[in-house]
């Protein structure tokens, strides 16, 4: 049940000049799922991507970094869902590989020029004759404008598909940016279960690109959380083709702070769709701690509200029990906090100040803001000028039963 989640109609998802995409049945997990998607890039195209910081970090995510690091031109991916080819060891990684050097061969690419995504059941090996029997089937798919049942493809506990596309003017040419990604749980900073894949028409310097991507991924992807547990298979990828004509080379370059933007715009919004689609998630939250000293503790404290279970359950059931965010507050790890000076907000409602209840709080609002399906906490800490803001969702009987049920 998505909290709010917004599906762009097919005739609203626009084509990214210099990508194709293909999709194929192999049968990974369930017989006649469309779980093989194969996207190809022109020639030329600067391709940057982040990680999972997790140390059994699936052999696709180390395949994928192996590759970035050492090519310079690539050229195409490979996703794969019903499997994560995660916790696989060395088997894992030649089957990775080895997905590689097979779709190399089928559109004439070096197999380093290819990136490896999986998405799906841990400590599984990969059905390797299913999967390798699918790509001639997704490579002869390959269309300019697949990019709305790509979206569905990847999907694996998802509810809904989870796509935004969008174009801006620079310099007289129209600039496109379209993207995909997928995950509901399993969701946590640096990143999630998740993947990401977004791409532009603009051209970006490789560079430059390497380090926007990394900028958007912090204020995006590696700002939400469902659970609390960090997945082994997390990647997101920018792509930008330079087929539009406009080409930013710097951040001195006149088109670069709208371009920025306007992707990062779009990579948020991806990510907080994965958050409206979390499993089972009836609210969308957004936490937002201000007046830090830090960042660092910023985020220790948003962190810590928004995966605590005390905190996420009250959300489900409309219970202004808001101690328990107090209380996370508290154990947030920032040593030398003085809440004396605190504020907290839910909503527009002041609930507590100088360390304590706001003598003018009212039950019954803190029980309105409660109810409703998009509810901000605000927390003001009177430290310093450094701001953070997490997504994440509330906890219900459906996470249970999703992730309870997931295997059968």
């Amino acid at each position: 049940m998505a909290v709010n989640l917004i599906i762009p109609s097919q005739a609203d998802v626009h084509a990214v000049k210099g990508v194709q995409i293909g999709i194929a049945s192999a049968g990974i997990r369930k017989a006649g799922n469309k779980d093989i998607t194969v996207f190809q890039f022109a020639p030329d195209t600067a391709i940057a991507g982040v990680f999972t910081t997790n140390r059994f970090r699936a052999a696709p995510v180390q395949v994928c970094e192996t590759h970035l690091a050492s090519e310079t031109d690539v050229q195409a991916l490979i996703i794969n869902t019903g499997n994560a080819n995660a916790g696989t060891g060395e088997p894992g990684l030649v089957d990775a590989r080895l997905t590689c050097t097979e779709l190399a061969k089928i559109l004439q690419l070096r197999p380093s020029q290819i990136l490896p995504f999986s998405t799906g059941v841990i400590l599984e090996p990969l059905p390797m004759d299913k999967l390798l029997g699918a790509l001639p089937a997704a490579v002869s798919d390959l269309q300019d404008n697949n990019w709305f049942n790509a979206a569905h493809s990847i999907m694996t506990t998802d509810t809904q598909p989870k796509i935004h596309s969008t174009q801006i003017t620079l310099d007289g040419k129209t600039v496109t940016m379209t993207g995909i990604s997928k995950g509901a749980g399993m969701i946590r900073p640096n990143m999630a279960t998740m993947l990401g894949f977004l791409a532009t028409d603009a051209g970006i310097a490789p560079e430059l690109l390497k380090e926007i991507t990394r900028d958007i991924a912090n204020k995006s992807f590696n700002r939400i959380t469902i659970d609390g547990d960090m997945s082994t298979n997390d990647s997101f990828i920018i792509a930008a083709t330079g087929q539009s004509g406009v080409y930013v080379e710097s951040v001195a370059s006149p088109h670069y702070a709208e371009l920025f933007q306007t992707l990062r715009n779009a990579a948020i919004d991806l990510a907080q769709k994965i958050v409206r689609d979390g499993e089972g998630a009836t609210k969308f939250i957004t936490i937002t701690v201000e007046q830090a000293k830090t960042s660092e503790e910023a985020r220790k404290i948003a962190y810590a509200i928004a995966h605590s279970p005390l905190v996420k359950t009250a959300f489900f059931a409309s219970d202004p029990n808001l101690g328990r965010i107090l209380a996370a507050i508290g154990y947030a790890g920032v040593d030398d906090l003085d809440v004396s000076h605190l504020r907290l907000w839910l909503g527009d409602v002041l609930v507590a100040l100088n360390g304590g209840r706001n003598p003018d709080y009212l039950e019954s609002e803190g029980k309105r803001v409660m109810q409703e399906s998009e509810i901000l906490v605000r927390v003001a800490l009177d430290r310093g000028d450094c701001t953070e803001t997490v997504y994440t969702c509330d906890f219900s009987h459906e996470y249970v039963t999703i992730n309870a049920d997931y295997r059968s």
